[in-house]
């Protein structure tokens, strides 16, 4: 647990984090009068809240996700100000909307980062803003993959074995059964294949978040749901984009025996892609990796940073070791796909099973 002052902008509480002098909290898990939301997933922007702030870019996942709800909204960088605290929002990278929240308050700066992805040279997420580093004097990190084996392969690497795999499939006359979380990492999947390759089919839950991001300005391929398609023979040559859900479901049935993977930053470890039981597994993260959570840390300019879900006491080590001060804070949010998803830390940080894995 982090240490904390009465001086301290964000604090730990049973809702969830808390700016005192602000009176509202971020990202909370529990219902509260007002909060803002970094992002529109699940673990991160719940149903219950009296009123919403969030990203302008965000409203239209929101209220896909949420339903009506009391929505406020601030371009990136426009700043409001609430009982002496100076709020803005800045871009995370991670999904559509996503954004960092920067609290002012009597000269101190801190930040709270949400989730967020650090794209290496020509890795650039292309459905939402990059992420943009916020100076601070602390800054709230999540550390997801926080370990030194987690670093990203280069991502036009990874839809190139993406679309060999989907062609190979559609030679053979069978569909390609493409698992992914269905906000973010489908749309992402989506701006990245060649749709040239076959027709792509999406499931319903995949769809209404599509309908979202095109309203947002995002490009995405013509996608149907399977009862849209008139040519059932098609389907053979489908590329299928259905979130883990679907898996060994009456749904998949009509597609025959697809050829079937899965799409998350788990799979960098073979025990995740055995545990999965798929034909293949494709790395492709929207968390920032070891070296982009490095990155994006030294870039705000702490002194102190304060570490969320993921691998935090690896991430608190290796911080104190760079001469700052760390701690963690104990939250509800989940990373990329839930708790059940990551393996145990490992005693030093590394992992024998994993691929590619850097010392």
């Amino acid at each position: 647990m982090a240490a904390s002052s009465n001086d301290d902008l964000v604090v730990e509480r049973p809702e969830g984090l808390y700016c005192p002098p602000g009176d509202f909290y971020i990202d909370p898990w529990r219902p509260v009068p007002r909060a803002v939301i970094t992002h529109a997933h699940a673990d991160h922007a719940r149903r219950g809240h009296g009123a919403y702030l969030a990203a302008a870019r965000a409203e239209g996942v929101l209220r896909e996700r949420l339903g009506d709800i009391r929505l406020d909204t601030l371009a990136y960088a426009e700043a409001v100000d609430h009982h002496g605290v100076r709020v803005s929002l800045h871009p995370a990278g991670h999904v559509l909307g996503s954004a960092q929240v920067r609290l002012e308050h009597r000269g101190r700066v801190w930040v709270v980062s949400g989730d967020y992805f650090v794209s290496g040279t020509g890795d650039a997420n292309p459905t939402c803003e990059p992420f943009e580093p916020v100076r601070c004097d602390c800054f709230i990190t999540e550390s997801t993959f926080a370990l030194p084996l987690y670093r990203w392969p280069a991502q036009q690497q990874v839809f190139d074995d993406i679309n060999a795999w989907w062609a190979a499939n559609a030679a053979a006359g069978r569909a390609s059964l493409l698992m992914a979380y269905s906000f973010g990492k489908a749309q992402r999947l989506l701006a990245g294949v060649d749709a040239s390759i076959g027709p792509i089919v999406v499931h319903g839950a995949v769809q209404g978040l599509n309908r979202a991001y095109r309203a947002a300005g995002v490009q995405l391929p013509p996608t149907l749901l399977v009862t849209e398609v008139g040519d059932k023979a098609s389907l053979s040559r489908a590329l299928v984009v259905a979130p883990p859900s679907v898996a060994s479901s009456p749904w998949v049935r009509r597609f025959g025996q697809p050829g079937d993977a899965f799409a998350s930053g788990w799979m960098q470890l073979r025990g995740a892609r055995r545990r999965r039981g798929v034909d293949r597994g494709f790395v492709l993260s929207d968390h920032a990796d070891w070296p982009g959570l490095q990155r994006a840390i030294a870039a705000t300019g702490a002194q102190r940073v304060i570490v969320t879900h993921g691998y935090e006491a690896v991430m608190v080590r290796w911080l104190r070791e760079q001469g700052l001060e760390a701690g963690a804070f104990r939250t509800e949010y989940e990373g990329e796909g839930g708790a059940s998803e990551a393996p145990a830390a490992p005693e030093g940080g590394g992992d024998a099973t994993a691929d590619n894995a850097a010392p």
